[in-house]
């Protein structure tokens, strides 16, 4: 352990294995007293869960759509993230369902926001692993998005939005910038309701926060969104105005078996 994660000392992770927080590949917590004793089994798979003091709990469940031997699509819930990150560990999707459902290998083949809700694909097995990944690098996945924002007129829709983003001078924060293209949207209307409308997003191309860089740069900025254009101070969420983006659709063609499969979202966006 201290080869593979120099910068623990060997006193902490024996500190962690006698509070019983270093665990087998069967469940098993690793006391210190196993840990020491020699021969220790070759090719014996740990785990340790991290910490996070303080993690605040976010009161709304993923719901597991669909799962087979390999794949598992969850419905993810706006405000829970995907994988561990920052001051979250246990309040992940990732993580919740390794524990529900004593799924060790789970792994998520692609990730959406901890602001965004909708639909999120993990893989069970390591074998298949590869097969699912390539779906999403080669592009041959059907995204679909909705969003609720300003309805304008003057916007001509439907349009392919085509720019090129890059990170804006903040961590947190994506802009357009001249360059060649590397973020493709197909932008259309669903519905209009006064001033707001739903509107239908197919990102061709996967940049981070893609979709609301591009609403935005059309002075279409999605509702509610905590980042664009104005950012809010961490800390500062609002469980009755989530972000009003949602992972609404996809469809591909299973690499494993050949299937079609099409996977709609049970939510819904609220004008």
């Amino acid at each position: 352990m201290t080869e593979r994660f120099p910068n623990v000392a060997p006193a902490t992770w024996l500190a962690r294995m006698a509070r019983g927080d270093v665990f087998d590949e069967l469940g098993a917590a690793i006391t210190p007293q196993q840990a020491s004793q020699p021969p220790y089994p070759a090719n014996t798979r740990l785990y340790y869960y991290r910490d996070v003091p303080d993690e605040p709990h976010i009161p709304f469940e993923e719901v597991v759509l669909y799962q087979d031997e390999h794949l598992l699509v969850v419905d993810k819930p706006h405000f829970l993230p995907v994988v561990p990150s920052g001051g979250y560990l246990r309040e992940t999707v990732l993580v919740r369902l390794k524990h529900k459902l004593g799924l060790a290998d789970l792994v998520p083949i692609h990730r959406i926001d901890r602001d965004t809700a909708g639909l999120v694909m993990f893989s069970k097995q390591p074998a298949s692993r590869a097969a699912y990944a390539a779906l999403f690098s080669r592009h041959q996945v059907r995204k679909t998005y909705h969003a609720i924002a300003p309805w304008r007129a003057d916007v001509p829709l439907p349009q392919l939005r085509q720019s090129r983003i890059r990170e804006a001078g903040h961590f947190m924060l994506q802009h357009e910038v001249p360059g060649p293209v590397n973020a493709i949207t197909q932008i259309n209307v669903l519905e209009v309701r006064g001033d707001l409308a739903r509107y239908a997003l197919k990102p061709v191309t996967g940049q981070r926060h893609q979709l609301r860089v591009h609403m935005l740069a059309l002075g279409l900025p999605i509702l509610n969104d905590g980042l664009y254009p104005t950012l809010t101070p961490e800390g500062q969420m609002d469980h009755a105005h989530p972000l009003q983006l949602l992972a609404r659709e996809l469809v591909f063609t299973d690499p494993v078996n050949l299937a079609e499969r099409h996977f709609v979202s049970q939510r819904q966006l609220m004008f």
